[in-house]
């Protein structure tokens, strides 16, 4: 059975503008969020140097929007993996003050869900009716279980593992503590010695202190790389590498498992709106952001994940890409975007396994607002 998708594009006018979009998105779903529920926002709140992260006046009309049903919202996100300016929860509070998350602009408080280092976790199972996953217990932030309901706000862009990063990807990563982002990781990269440098940007960004570079060139010790992945976004010469044949599929998979053990327990009680704009390469964790693939294109919402993600890649892939961008070549409408900016992800496993484990379906009925 198919599930509906809302739709409200861009263009705006002075009784209809972005904000008031979003307001009548969250009203489509309005059984969802209770009198009394302690209700998580849960949103990128950017890097320090990326500019593509939802903004905190959108993130203010879902607060609104739970405090209008009688919740009382916070907004949430967990602690990174990798070293950066969201790594504990004191550096993660204090960029999403500079990023404008700041109770003067969304009237509600943010709580960081999985403590001051990341050890605010409880371990789930997901339903017998998954199946046989690759995965049998989820590490999840102590404070997304404890909520009562969410409003799930994803920045859709493209990711340089995942493919694409939008309502799945929000929730296997972002509701995970530091170990269940590396149970979702479990891959190992390495050095392609004839084009390393030997810059040693790697050796200083690395979280584990796993990459190091002597006579000239950087190695990764696998024993203590944990996968974040940091190196081979960050390499200048593109010499970091994983076996995409055989790492990518697996973990695409194990991510979507983590997405679904976010939310098993809130069957009914979630929102999901996904962001088609800025649509940029690489995901909002990286500290720029580079020049849009496609045109905005606007604002989805859903109570299905899997189906609002499949809406989100099929709008943009129907899109004529930028030429002036990474992407070189997937431009016409119909190809595939991400495809054209990295051929080995694998993105499109999110929403098919997804429907394969229960998570959601992958049929959908898009209806503009």
């Amino acid at each position: 059975m198919s599930k509906e998708v809302y739709f409200a594009d861009m263009h705006c006018s002075y009784n209809n503008n972005k904000s008031d979009k979003i307001k009548r998105l969250l009203q489509k779903f309005p059984d969802r969020i209770k009198s009394g529920d302690l209700t998580a926002i849960k949103i990128h709140f950017g890097e320090i140097g990326n500019d593509s992260f939802i903004s905190p006046i959108f993130a203010r009309e879902a607060v609104n929007f739970a405090r209008a049903a009688g919740a009382k919202p916070f907004v949430t996100d967990t602690n990174t993996l990798y070293s950066g300016s969201r790594h504990n929860a004191v550096d993660h509070l204090a960029t999403a003050t500079l990023h404008g998350f700041v109770p003067s602009v969304i009237d509600a408080p943010v709580i960081i869900a999985d403590g001051l280092r990341g050890s605010n976790y409880r371990d789930v199972t997901l339903p017998d009716s998954a199946g046989d996953t690759i995965l049998k217990k989820f590490h999840i932030a102590g404070d997304i279980l404890d909520a009562d309901s969410m409003i799930v706000m994803s920045h859709f862009k493209a990711h340089e593992m995942a493919g694409f990063g939008g309502a799945i990807k929000n929730l296997g990563m972002g509701c995970a503590p530091a170990a269940g982002k590396k149970d979702q990781h479990s891959t190992r990269q390495f050095v392609r010695h004839d084009q390393c440098v030997g810059c040693g940007v790697c050796q200083r960004i690395c979280p584990e202190h796993a990459a190091v570079v002597t006579n000239g060139k950087a190695n990764i010790n696998t024993e203590i790389c944990i996968g974040c992945g940091e190196c081979m976004a960050n390499c200048p010469k593109h010499a970091i590498d994983i076996d995409w044949t055989t790492e990518i599929v697996p973990f695409v998979k194990r991510l979507t498992e983590y997405a679904y053990a976010a939310v098993a327990d809130k069957q009914g009680r979630v929102i999901y709106i996904n962001f088609l704009t800025n649509i940029v390469p690489d995901c909002d964790c990286c500290g720029m952001s580079d020049a849009p693939i496609v045109r905005d294109i606007g604002f989805l919402a859903s109570d299905d994940p899997v189906a609002l993600d499949k809406a989100s890649y099929d709008l943009i892939n129907a899109q004529q890409a930028y030429t002036d961008t990474r992407l070189t070549e997937n431009l016409q409408p119909g190809a595939d975007k991400f495809k054209g900016l990295r051929q080995f992800t694998e993105g499109q496993v999110q929403f098919e396994y997804g429907a394969q484990i229960g998570f959601g379906t992958m049929d959908y009925n898009l209806i503009k607002i």
